[in-house]
């Protein structure tokens, strides 16, 4: 498989004869306002995307799409990608991916396949308490296919019980992070921060992390620097983890 993060949640993936787009994150910087009641109040996203990104999507053949916020399925990405193309999601989202004119939409109840590749949706929480309520639903998606290692995106999603669930089942042998401690001003990270990920990698010792969705959203706080700093205080084998800068590929 090759990983090649773009920005935030999206990147391109190639994996068992089959390149995936994940979460199509692609207006251009500055586009949006910031999300309302967070920290670093600046427009969104921070940055730009990787110069030569337009080719790049061009080049896929199926989309996946975590779920709907902005950060993961924007304006950009409904206006250049092709429509017509297998898009895997959740259930909840079929209605308003039709209405931004998608044609070929399989919405994945708990399932499905393309070619060789077997994709089976997992589920999350996007925080605690109400909040983690109000941002749902969320998934995640498993990622099996001959000679490949089996791949969880655990998508936007804090440690708990079906992200155990997950590597307990599946034992993924790589594994993307949606990382960050994203929060608003009150309340809990509503994705992982440091402390999730060495949870995460206690669970699945072996497995490979790759760490994503920082610096490109105002209220994303955990930097690509911190983490490297502080996930070895927390007994993180570094040798296994990656923090991909944007536009990096990485080969696994």
């Amino acid at each position: 498989m090759h990983y090649t993060l773009l920005r935030n949640a999206a990147a391109i993936l190639s994996y068992g004869g089959t390149t995936f787009l994940i979460d199509p994150c692609l207006d251009p910087a500055g586009a949006r306002p910031p999300v309302a009641n967070t920290p670093n109040q600046k427009p969104n996203p921070l940055v730009d995307l990787p110069d030569g990104w337009e080719n790049t999507v061009a080049g896929v053949d199926a989309l996946i799409v975590t779920h709907l916020h902005m950060d993961h399925f924007d304006d950009t990405a409904a206006r250049v990608l092709d429509q017509s193309l297998p898009l895997f999601g959740q259930p909840e989202d079929v209605g308003r991916l039709a209405e931004r004119g998608f044609t070929d939409l399989r919405p994945v109840d708990e399932e499905e396949s393309l070619g060789d590749v077997r994709l089976v949706r997992t589920g999350g929480e996007h925080g605690t308490g109400d909040i983690g309520r109000l941002m749902a639903p969320v998934s995640g998606f498993v990622l099996s296919a001959p000679e490949e290692p089996v791949l969880y995106i655990a998508g936007d999603t804090i440690w708990c019980e079906p992200v155990e669930a997950a590597i307990r089942v599946h034992r993924p042998e790589v594994i993307v992070l949606n990382a960050s401690g994203a929060r608003f001003l009150e309340g809990d990270p509503i994705v992982m921060n440091a402390r999730d990920i060495a949870k995460v990698h206690a669970a699945a010792p072996e497995a490979r992390i790759i760490v994503v969705h920082l610096e490109a959203i105002n209220h994303c706080l955990e930097t690509r620097a911190y983490y490297r700093d502080e996930l070895p205080r927390l007994g993180v084998d570094m040798a296994v983890v990656r923090i991909p800068d944007d536009g990096e590929t990485i080969r696994c």
